[in-house]
């Protein structure tokens, strides 16, 4: 389902537009009128304050019609904006980020079903995606493209490395595995904080909290890098990730017309390794340019801008 802004424009730009045809036909007749084309019909001083007062109406409503129009077609069909709420997709994507998101990459999509008008061009392997959560459509989220259809991909629990296997489903065998290098883990900045109850008073607010600190490192995928972020000392057990028909523990094979998508934070990232594989309908775009940057953490107020992280996005 389309979320409410873009049922508000097309609702706004459909009613606008019918008084922009009004408008339009009234400006004809006027025309048409001043030509000696048709006879006017002599009117009394009443009724030519009431017809003026309609057609200032008239005009004011028509006057927002293209800007509508406008709006709705490049947020619907060309590009759209979205915030980074949360660190899932740290050190790539910050909280406070405002990223613009390309729509017609994966396809021209019909805006209130999504259903896929004109196919451009497959996802691939390292992009960017912002797609509706598979569970719940109203729910955008943000993750990198790591599997693709046919793909079997492999999580190690205890380093925390994938392996990718490409075309699995069609080859019954592992003949291309992908080159994955990770280098070498060294400290950041980015922090990680685990709140703590209070135990003499379990209904105030949390306040304690310990800090833990990020390692980072290169992901390297067949030649394509990017920077990942790690916590060693955090492992979740194996009952929490998503467990597929069939297949192992920590093992999946992309179905045909699904992808695998994981969060650059992988310590700190809700994605398939939880809740299963995205649907190619499910995409909305490519993640391709932060526009705009606000020094902020979660849930709290911006402390300034952050002029250098505007820019393409990798």
């Amino acid at each position: 389902m389309a979320n409410k802004l873009t049922i508000f424009l097309l609702i706004s730009t459909l009613v606008t537009g019918v008084f922009w045809i009004f408008y339009c036909i009234n400006n004809i007749k006027n025309y048409l009128i001043n030509k000696k084309i048709i006879k006017k019909k002599p009117l009394c001083q009443n009724n030519i304050v009431n017809v003026k007062s309609k057609i200032y109406f008239f005009e004011s409503i028509a006057s927002f019609f293209p800007i509508f129009l406008i709006i709705f077609i490049i947020r619907s069909f060309i590009y759209e904006p979205f915030q980074i709420p949360s660190g899932s997709m740290m050190p790539t994507l910050l909280v406070g980020d405002f990223i613009l998101v390309e729509k017609f990459s994966y396809g021209i999509k019909e805006p209130i079903t999504h259903k896929t008008l004109i196919h451009t061009k497959y996802p691939e392997r390292g992009d960017i995606v912002v797609f509706k959560h598979p569970n719940d459509h109203n729910i955008d989220y943000i993750k990198r493209v790591i599997g693709l259809p046919g793909d079997k991909i492999k999580y190690d629990i205890n380093n925390k490395h994938i392996d990718i296997c490409v075309n699995y489903v069609n080859e019954k065998k592992c003949q291309k595995k992908f080159f994955i290098n990770y280098s070498k883990a060294k400290s950041s900045n980015f922090i990680q904080k685990i709140y703590f109850s209070n135990k003499k008073n379990p209904k105030k607010e949390k306040k304690t909290y310990n800090s833990l600190y990020f390692n980072i490192l290169e992901e390297n995928i067949n030649n394509f890098k990017h920077n990942i972020l790690l916590l060693n000392n955090i492992k979740n057990p194996k009952k929490d990730y998503f467990r597929q028909k069939n297949m192992p523990a920590l093992t999946w094979i992309v179905p045909k017309g699904k992808y695998f998508m994981m969060g650059d934070n992988r310590d700190n990232s809700l994605d398939s390794r939880y809740w299963g594989f995205v649907p190619e309908k499910n995409l909305v775009g490519k993640a391709i340019k932060i526009w705009m940057s606000f020094d902020k953490n979660e849930n709290e107020w911006p402390t300034g801008i952050r002029i250098n992280r505007i820019g393409n996005i990798y």
